[in-house]
């Protein structure tokens, strides 16, 4: 018969207790009960649920099908060999489901069965007794044993029925029965020297079981005088863990009788068990019990010894006593920590008291001995809580930070009550997994990027790094580029980033005279669930290179050679003319300085080597012919590394007055010899008439000149053959001229072409041949305007042909410090060839000198306007502008 008893003990760990029970000598399979139903669990849920046993709870005589919760035997039971002579036989198993934990106590109680009959440990006992044994005197029997309990156990003995004995069973303090042959009427040794009985041992079972031996009474002459103890019940208290040799007590008896009559030998009755044998020896002669074996409290508390004392005379009869040994406990077993089941890994983000582990504890002492205090070592974030009796669950005591710590070592100490206190440990190591909650940090918010210009297209320039204390994917960084424009154009024309590194590449040729600078912005992703960014600003700052030479902009002539005229009567320091050059670069690269190539051997001019200003150096000779000329080359040199210069050739003509400088200028020279001869008065009278008449005269053409511009719209944007967003520039826009490529038409398209496999990136290049030319054959559209006395004048005016528009940069992300028109767009690369406008360059050039007419080296630069006129005033004629071309190309050099 199996018997369910369900008790339900609910607390805060959800746990639940259920009690059966079941025969001893149950067959495999007989079924015991079913776990699921009982507690009244959905059997559906048990696997997803993981329905299971604990670990350390398992027995070999009971299964439990994990699938529907039955609880079945295992293996054949045997109650006496699991639980020996105990009245109460339990096996315990706990058996437990997750999602959420819940955690049940199941109680087996082993039912005993009579299967076995009692035993005697003889078949054949003897007993000596002397005849001169009066009635009443008692004689203890060999116990026999029955190993079932309860019931079914030993419960009396019984003989076979005679005149002179009588059995008088009795039943000690643990429950055991004992007989004692009760003398009923004298013997007479004479008449009969031995008695033989059969002894039957009778179990409580249904049907009794019995046991027999058979009985065998000698009678022995008599010995009058029996020993007697001092009291028939001694009481002692021993230590557990005595050690070997401890006394337990000194028992003495007392003989009345003479020599071997008087002589007491002690010895253990026999009826005593063989266990307390091997753990307690009497000395025969003394009666000094000793320990002989392990005392353990936890084995038994009580331990009864019984004694029996005999004379050495002959027909001698024993005396008897009982010595009842208490064990006391000592805290000799340390707490013991089991842990059900653990949790490998938790989340950061887990919530305050998600549970971790599940352990118990156990202390085999008793009293405070075996009470327990329990307690987390160590400042971690966890902390303990109770379940169902020592059962306890270590649960998270607040949030979790895996860049703080990645692992934590839990260690469980529990302590007793006992003295000394004993204490045991164990510990378990907590992984804490990673949730993506940090976004990647850049090492730096801003990056100055420092970039030489005419750098390679495809350089690389610069790294951004970004940090992102996550593991794993949630720490795997691409880095991109924000979408933004550059004069126009998206930024990723101008420079990429590889996703992985964070390097970053040129992808076009800058030019300092362009683009001074520009921003944007890097964004550094990770791979989490959901992705976390963030942003840093890249400033790229172009740094100049001297690739520009200087370019002589005053005074210029025909066919590459400015003509001066110079006074005979001047004096030493006289103004012959002024070198008016630029260079567009800037800093030390456009620092210019001027000095006399050749011409000037016999030391006639000087040069201020900052100003460009040509003067006299000493007076005129009046020995030298009037038609004398000097050739004069000086050199405009700038400061950069390497340095770069261009020449400018000047003929100074020696007149003997400035009217008839004019026309040798204008090219009439035939009426300066009539002139000679006039008076002072006169020629200074027609100098100053013909003076104010052609400075009228000039007046009148530019006004006209002016006016007619205006109609024609000069100065709009409406072609690019000249210059940028000019039209009809200087009268010369349907002359285009075929010109090499300049660095700023480089521009390096980005494509992907499957070459080897999917995903290889090939990004074409083509480079400009004339990144080491120093602008010699370029186009500029400006006009000097000089004085009719150029010899005193110390200004010229420079002025485009349009006004340069400003970008507007209010709504781009990008920033960017640009020279030039923002309307001008990089050159296409289509299968090698360039497509783009062929005076682009010469758009570029222009630009230098609308935005920085600061770089020119003259006084005359530092007026407002910039006016354009003609080189040397002789009207606009085809061929004029023809020589003012050529003279632009011929005076740019090295």
């Amino acid at each position: 018969m199996i018997v369910l008893l369900v008790a339900l003990c609910f607390t805060d760990g959800a746990l639940s207790q259920i009690h059966y029970s079941v025969p001893e000598e149950a067959e495999h399979g007989t079924l015991v009960g079913n776990i699921a139903e009982d507690l009244g669990l959905d059997l559906t849920k048990l696997a997803s649920r993981r329905f299971q046993l604990v670990p350390s709870s398992r027995t070999p005589y009971l299964e439990v099908n994990l699938e529907n919760g039955v609880l079945f035997v295992n293996e054949k039971i045997d109650r006496e060999q699991i639980c020996k002579q105990s009245s109460s036989c339990q096996l315990n198993m706990e058996v437990f489901l997750e999602n959420p934990l819940e955690l049940f106590r199941v109680e087996i109680e082993v039912v005993d069965i009579n299967d076995n009959p009692p035993s005697f440990p003889e078949t054949d006992l003897t007993v000596e007794i002397s005849e001169s044994a009066t009635p009443g005197t008692r004689f203890p029997l060999e116990s026999a044993f029955d190993p079932d309990v309860g019931s079914n156990a030993l419960r009396t003995y019984d003989i076979t029925t005679n005149n002179y004995f009588y059995l008088d069973v009795q039943t000690q303090t643990d429950g055991n029965k004992f007989a004692e042959l009760v003398l009923e009427k004298p013997l007479d040794r004479e008449q009969q020297a031995a008695h033989r009985y059969v002894l039957t041992a009778v179990d409580g079972g249904q049907p009794p079981r019995t046991g027999t031996a058979l009985l065998v009474v000698k009678v022995l002459d008599s010995n009058d005088n029996v020993p007697v103890f001092e009291q028939p019940v001694y009481t002692v208290s021993l230590s557990e863990n005595a050690p070997v040799g401890t006394l337990v007590i000194q028992l003495n008896a007392t003989d009345l009788d003479e020599g071997l009559n008087g002589e007491i030998v002690y010895s253990f009755s026999n009826h005593i068990s063989s266990h307390v044998k091997e753990l307690f020896g009497i000395d025969p002669r003394t009666g000094r019990i000793e320990v002989r074996g392990e005392v353990d409290f936890e084995e038994s508390s009580l331990y009864q010894i019984f004694i029996q004392a005999k004379d050495l005379g002959p027909n001698a009869v024993p005396a008897h006593c009982k010595v009842l040994v208490k064990v006391a406990d000592m805290n000799d077993n340390a707490p013991e920590i089991t842990f059900s089941t653990v949790t490998e890994s938790v989340s950061e983000k887990a919530a305050p008291g998600t549970v971790i582990a599940l352990l118990s504890l156990t202390d085999r002492d008793a009293e405070e001995n075996g009470q327990i205090h329990v307690e987390i070592l160590g400042d971690v974030p966890f902390k303990l809580k109770s379940s169902f009796r020592n059962y306890f669950t270590i649960v998270t005591d607040g949030f979790l930070n895996r860049e703080q710590a990645d692992s934590y070592s839990v260690t469980v100490v529990a302590r007793d009550k006992g003295t000394p206190s004993l204490a045991s440990s164990k510990s378990i190591c907590v992984q804490v997994s990673d949730e993506n909650d940090n976004v990647p940090t850049f090492s730096q918010s801003v990056y100055d990027v420092y970039v030489t210009e005419n750098n390679v297209p495809g350089a690389y320039i610069h790294a951004v790094m970004a940090l992102d204390p996550d593991i794993g994917q949630n720490a795997l960084i691409s880095y991109s580029i924000l979408e933004c424009d550059i004069q126009d154009m998206s930024v990723k024309t101008y420079v990429s980033i590889n996703e992985e590194t964070g390097y970053l590449y040129a992808l076009r040729s800058f030019d300092y005279e362009q683009l001074k600078d520009f921003t944007f912005l890097v964004r550094a992703k990770d791979s989490g669930a959901p992705e976390l960014s963030s942003n840093a600003t890249v400033k790229v700052i172009i740094v100049d290179q001297n690739d520009n030479a200087p370019l002589v902009l005053a005074p210029l002539g025909k066919n590459g050679t400015a003509r001066e005229p110079l006074p005979r009567s001047a004096e030493p320091g006289y103004l012959v003319t002024r070198v008016v050059a630029m260079d567009a670069d800037d800093g030390e690269n456009a620092r210019l300085s001027y000095s006399i190539q050749r011409g000037n051997e016999n030391g006639m001019f000087r040069l201020d080597w900052r100003t460009g200003e040509l003067r006299t150096a000493r007076r005129m000779s009046a020995k030298r012919d009037p038609h004398q000329q000097y050739d004069l080359v000086i050199e405009v040199r700038d400061h950069g590394q390497p340095p770069l210069s261009s020449s400018a050739s000047v003929l100074v003509m020696v007149v003997d007055s400035m009217a008839e400088g004019r026309g040798v200028g204008d090219k009439v020279g035939a009426s300066k010899a009539k002139d000679g001869a006039l008076d002072l008065t006169l020629i200074l009278i027609i100098a100053l008439g013909s003076v104010s008449f052609i400075f009228l005269l000039v007046m009148i053409v530019l006004a006209v000149r002016c006016q007619k511009d205006k109609k024609l719209n000069i100065y709009t944007c409406l072609t690019s053959d000249c210059c940028p967003g000019c039209s009809s520039c200087c009268s010369r826009q349907g002359r285009s001229r075929n010109k090499k490529l300049s660095k700023a038409d480089i521009m390096l398209v980005q494509s992907t072409v499957n070459v080897s496999g999917p995903g290889t990136a090939q990004v074409p290049v083509e480079e400009s041949g004339s990144f080491g030319s120093h602008h010699q054959n370029q186009n500029y559209c400006y006009q000097v305007c000089l004085t009719p006395e150029s010899a005193k004048t110390d200004l010229m005016f420079l002025k485009p042909c349009s006004p340069s528009r400003r970008p507007d940069t209010d709504h781009n992300p990008c920033g960017a410090i640009v020279s030039g028109y923002t309307d001008q767009q990089p050159d296409i690369i289509s299968n090698g060839s360039i497509l783009s406008n062929e005076t682009k360059h010469q758009r570029t050039e222009l630009s230098y000198l609308v935005e920085r007419p600061r770089r020119v080296n003259s006084s005359a630069f530092q007026e407002a306007d910039l006016v354009s006129s003609k080189d040397s005033g002789h009207g606009d004629s085809e061929q004029g502008d023809s020589d003012h071309d050529a003279t632009n190309r011929g005076h740019s050099s090295e």
